[in-house]
């Protein structure tokens, strides 16, 4: 049986997604049943053990597939990149009507009614997905209104599909300034390959999650030379994005938040500290 990349195929020696069917030994397949990411940020890890490091985060209103129910944990995978891991089970919900409108700005509030001097209930980030029920003006501010009368800023969302040819650099310098937080892929904290990710995705495309999956596999590889806005630069282990042919915008540890820099003195610095880049892409 071929080995293959844990990440993104649920399989164990007891149990795998029945797509897997005759790819991976397993003593039983399933096709899994629906849920949804029902608290702000739900970090996924490879085992089911919160001292072990996360893998990455899934957002709030995102779907998974879960396989299996154990222990107080889930093991699932993730709709929007097909990443497999274990998250608690308490962090989930059942899958019922689709969202309606997604969070476009780093961070917002979610209140217990459509007033901005309540307590806010918690801190949704970009890229969450809530299901609208109305909307509402209070003391001159608009509301958009949840289902069970919670309520957002209307203009720090908009509907699931829009947005699909905007530029996803300038969705990226949107997170300028968050905390860099390894595996991380929220406005509470996000890494290099999270900021990626997700800002292409709320461009309207598909991106995988991990640096080295988008090394080999997002967009169309280039030459230096031809880097302009929007290109990839890679490091094993790092990426970041082409702001201008002069500057670069990446989640790193170095000030360990969102930061520019500018490329040649990135490059220089990181290459006297670890090594050159590995390559270039460019997304389509």
């Amino acid at each position: 049986m071929t080995m293959l990349d844990r990440r993104l195929h649920a399989y164990r020696p007891d149990l795998a997604e029945a797509s897997l069917e005759g790819k991976v030994e397993a003593l039983r397949f399933v096709s899994g049943t629906p849920a949804r990411i029902a608290v702000p940020v739900a970090p996924l890890r490879p085992q089911p053990d919160i001292s072990i490091g996360i893998d990455t985060e899934l957002l709030f209103g995102e779907d998974v597939t879960v396989f299996d129910r154990a222990g107080g944990w889930c093991w699932a995978k993730a709709r929007s990149d097909g990443y497999v891991g274990y998250l608690p089970e308490e962090m989930l919900s059942d899958a019922q009507g689709e969202p309606t409108h997604i969070v476009t700005v780093q961070r917002t509030f979610l209140y217990p009614e459509p007033e901005l001097r309540k307590p806010h209930k918690s801190v949704l980030s970009m890229g969450s997905r809530v299901r609208v029920a109305g909307e509402e003006e209070a003391r001159g501010n608009h509301y958009a209104v949840l289902e069970d009368g919670t309520a957002i800023f209307a203009r720090h969302v908009q509907p699931v599909a829009a947005g699909k040819d905007e530029d996803y650099v300038e969705i990226a310098s949107r997170f300028m300034n968050a905390p860099y937080l390894w595996g991380g892929r929220s406005g509470l904290g996000i890494d290099c390959s999270g900021l990626v990710q997700l800002a292409v995705q709320m461009a309207g495309r598909s991106a995988p999650r991990d640096t080295d999956m988008q090394a080999a596999g997002l967009g169309e590889a280039i030459d230096r030379s031809e880097l302009r806005r929007g290109d990839l630069v890679f490091w094993k282990g790092h990426v970041a994005i082409m702001e201008d042919p002069e500057t670069i915008i990446h989640a790193n540890g170095y000030t360990m938040t969102v930061a520019r820099e500018n490329f040649e003195a990135a490059v220089k610095r990181i290459g006297q500290l670890y090594q050159q880049p590995t390559g270039y892409r460019r997304p389509v």
